[in-house]
């Protein structure tokens, strides 16, 4: 799986952006390319692999809360990976938060693709599961590319995030690559 793409941007179309990491061309299908991109752009984009029977394609993000938000509707029962594009290109993370958090149907049922249905069946999966603090927490983690994948790294050898965000915090404050932080942050996570 991709977790994201650092690289420069050479193209961007009305649903996509397309970003050359060393001469390699990835298409991502975004939300909304013209507002957060620009040509020969430096970016990091947060992507999604999407893999269905008769498709197989990236969507990539900005910002990190913004592929959540996007997992988190794709989680929905009936919501599938165009439909939460393009809800998402017509909302803000934070805005799809407080609507689910306030039982908000009318708001939901106003984004593209989402009807009565849809928006009940979204605060219904998604009532509980994101919290106030969700959007905050992001914003204040740390978000250079190296600590994101190895966040990542450790997430899959099942620690919890807290934890992970806690062993980063005794790490010293000087450049390191993923390999670095990965094996010291364990060394922190295993004192535990």
């Amino acid at each position: 799986m991709i977790y994201a793409l650092k690289g420069t941007i050479v193209n961007i179309e009305k649903n996509s952006v397309v970003i050359d990491v060393n001469g390699v061309y990835y298409e991502c299908f975004s939300p909304h390319p013209a507002i957060d991109f620009r040509i020969d752009q430096e970016a990091l984009i947060y992507t999604h692999e999407v893999i269905l029977e008769n498709d197989h394609y990236l969507v990539g993000f900005k910002e990190k809360v913004e592929k959540e938000a996007f997992l988190s509707l794709i989680d929905v029962k009936g919501i599938g990976p165009k439909t939460a594009l393009n809800a998402l290109s017509a909302t803000t993370p934070e805005d799809l938060f407080k609507a689910v958090q306030a039982n908000n149907v009318a708001y939901l049922k106003k984004l593209p693709g989402i009807g009565p249905k849809a928006a009940s069946q979204i605060i219904l999966d998604l009532k509980g599961k994101l919290v106030e603090n969700q959007v905050a927490e992001k914003k204040t983690a740390i978000v250079s590319p190296e600590y994101e994948t190895a966040k990542a790294a450790l997430k899959q050898m099942g620690f919890k995030v807290k934890a992970i965000e806690e062993a980063f915090a005794t790490l010293p404050n000087e450049p390191m690559n993923e390999q670095e932080i990965i094996f010291a942050s364990l060394r922190a996570l295993n004192k535990k």
